[in-house]
């Protein structure tokens, strides 16, 4: 259960405290996701990195809260909960990581945070574009039937949800809103971030190709790293036991180097 005090607040949401943790990874759910999702991350996380998602409005436990439609909105949202929510040291520690549109929210947090001096550590990106190699798309427009044709062609949806029409009924809006955000985004101009990207997709994913992977390399002045994997669009799920250890080796990586050695053991 989602601790009290988080209920109705944009603050990342905890699951499993990570008493000694050195850092944090911030996740930014896909388009329909919801915080819960990385659960089971938290759960598998190393002692010392603690794991946490931002809840976006409209979904989970802010289902009553109306869903943003674009991305100005929605990070007005969220960047002061994650500014409230953490310490400047935590702050500095921690790493983003985000999966389809999540990879662009994350990464237009992470903008937003730098122009006020607190970015985060680095920055992990999966299954999408470049910003500026963006697609768009307009199917936030689309029927209903149209828009569940393609919850189901992406596959990352439970088959529970896709089964239980009153529940897919109550999803959809916020599930339409968070197309509209990823659709019609487009970067604004300014500043590259000076930290450390990680970059991951499949080759067998039809949502991002190998040219709009590499590309993230030019939203930063630090080092950026591309690593391929298979299983589609989902890959996070179906190759878990793989990419798991590779996200957490990104935020292992943006530690400072007189923090990274395992403590002794007896």
């Amino acid at each position: 259960m989602i601790p009290a005090d988080h209920r109705a607040s944009s603050a990342p949401r905890l699951f499993s405290r990570r008493a000694h943790a050195r850092s944090r990874l911030v996740c930014f759910p896909h388009a329909g996701g919801a915080a819960g999702g990385y659960r089971g991350w938290s759960l598998d996380a190393p002692w010392d990195v603690e794991v946490r998602a931002v809840q976006y409005p409209g979904r989970g436990d802010r289902f009553d809260e109306r869903a943003a439609t674009d991305m100005e909105s929605l990070l007005d949202d969220l960047v002061p909960g994650l500014t409230k929510g953490f310490t400047g040291d935590e702050l500095a520690s921690c790493v983003f990581f985000g999966h389809s549109m999540g990879a662009s929210v994350a990464y237009e947090a992470a903008r937003r945070l730098a122009l006020t001096g607190r970015p985060p550590a680095a920055l992990v990106v999966s299954g999408q574009p470049a910003p500026q190699r963006t697609r768009g798309g307009d199917l936030h427009r689309a029927t209903d039937a149209e828009l569940l044709a393609d919850l189901r062609r992406l596959g990352g949806t439970a088959r529970d949800v896709m089964d239980n029409d009153a529940l897919l009924e109550a999803l959809l809006p916020a599930i339409r809103s968070d197309y509209r955000v990823i659709e019609t985004y487009r970067p604004s101009p300014g500043q590259v971030l000076g930290i450390p990207v990680t970059v991951l997709y499949a080759d067998d994913d039809p949502e991002v190709t190998a040219e709009e992977a590499a590309a993230w390399g030019e939203v930063t002045a630090g080092p950026c790293e591309v690593e391929v994997f298979t299983g589609g669009h989902f890959y996070l799920e179906t190759r878990r036991a793989t990419v798991l250890p590779r996200v957490f080796e990104a935020v292992r990586a943006a530690l400072p180097e007189t923090a990274t050695a395992w403590p002794s053991t007896p």
